[in-house]
């Protein structure tokens, strides 16, 4: 797993602090990714060194490779977490949608929703579209497979809303996800992401597109 401990700890050892060996470490990890979100955000992946995530995070650089193999491990950890975060509001939000619900309003909100996981913590939406692409190979593989994983939940949510899909609704749902993190991206250029204006005109192009593309798709 990315991210993943060099070494295995074992044994638990004395308690520091209240936290034991491996209770240190999980928070020594949560300290250099929140530190990596502030300073990836700030002034971008390559302009940050290991030397300064630590320092930010008042962690070791000996402790760093405790956690996490190198910059790159710790950067493409960041970009699970930002998913695992964005991916469980948006399957709650499915789970609890009532059922016979109207697509397209039920479409808007979850789009609302996928909207605002970005742009309520203008530092989320900096690292994963401002620094997503192709940082590293590694980092760009990375975040095509996380496409994929929006796309399934697309075709999910399509079949629990009733959407008529053709042979080909992999590929639109694909485009679908590409399409609603460019216009976020492209928006983060120019927008003040805390002028309801302009969250608002964000939110009217996103549903724009969505219209569009379910449109084709129902008519396909």
């Amino acid at each position: 797993m990315v991210g993943a401990a060099v070494g295995d700890e074992g044994a638990k050892g004395r308690r520091i602090r209240g936290l034991d060996a491996g209770e240190r470490r999980t928070r020594r990890r949560e300290d250099l990714l929140d530190s990596a979100l502030d300073l990836f955000s700030a002034q971008g992946y390559q302009d940050t060194s290991i030397e300064q995530i630590c320092k930010h995070a008042y962690v070791g650089t000996k402790s760093f490779y405790e956690v996490f193999t190198g910059k790159e491990a710790l950067y493409l950890a960041l970009l699970d977490r930002i998913v695992a975060d964005v991916t469980g509001r948006l399957v709650a939000a499915l789970e609890a949608l009532e059922e016979g619900r109207d697509e397209r309003e039920a479409a808007r909100s979850l789009i609302r929703l996928f909207a605002d996981a970005f742009v309520d913590d203008v530092r989320v939406a900096r690292v994963t579209f401002g620094e997503g692409r192709a940082v590293t190979p590694q980092a760009e593989a990375h975040r095509r497979r996380n496409r994929r994983m929006a796309a399934s939940f697309v075709e999910e949510a399509w079949r629990r809303l009733g959407v008529a899909t053709g042979p080909q609704v992999r590929v639109v749902a694909m485009g679908l996800i590409g399409g609603l993190f460019d216009i976020i991206a492209d928006w983060l250029l120019d927008a003040d992401t805390e002028r309801p204006a302009d969250r608002g005109s964000l939110q009217e192009g996103l549903d724009r597109f969505y219209t569009a593309v379910s449109s084709g798709l129902a008519s396909s």
